[in-house]
């Protein structure tokens, strides 16, 4: 992903996650159609091949490692939880994960 002059990842870090919704997972919505709050799953109609995908996408886009405890449907439940759990990942110290909730 590039990121522009005087943009940031935070600023655009939703956007490119709905771009891969669209462009990359086909989701048949146009991108300006999906809110940050959308449900994946029961807004949007993501299935199970596409969480996956979308988690791929994200490592490999963000530079991130998602673990399998952080591969839940609380963080992949919206655009928004998504990006929280990348920017988490990108600012936290290397080999910290998330706390699970219980």
């Amino acid at each position: 992903m590039t990121v522009g002059s005087g943009e940031t990842l935070d600023e655009t870090l939703e956007a490119t996650l709905k771009e891969i919704l669209v462009e990359d997972l086909f989701l048949d919505v146009p991108t300006e159609r999906i809110g940050d709050d959308d449900g994946l799953q029961d807004v949007l109609g993501l299935d199970s091949l596409g969480f996956v995908e979308l988690r791929a996408q994200c490592e490999q886009r963000f530079g991130v490692s998602i673990t399998d405890a952080e591969f839940t449907p609380l963080h992949f439940h919206s655009v928004r939880t998504v990006a929280n759990l990348v920017r988490t990942l990108r600012t936290g110290a290397a080999g910290e994960h998330l706390a699970v909730p219980q």
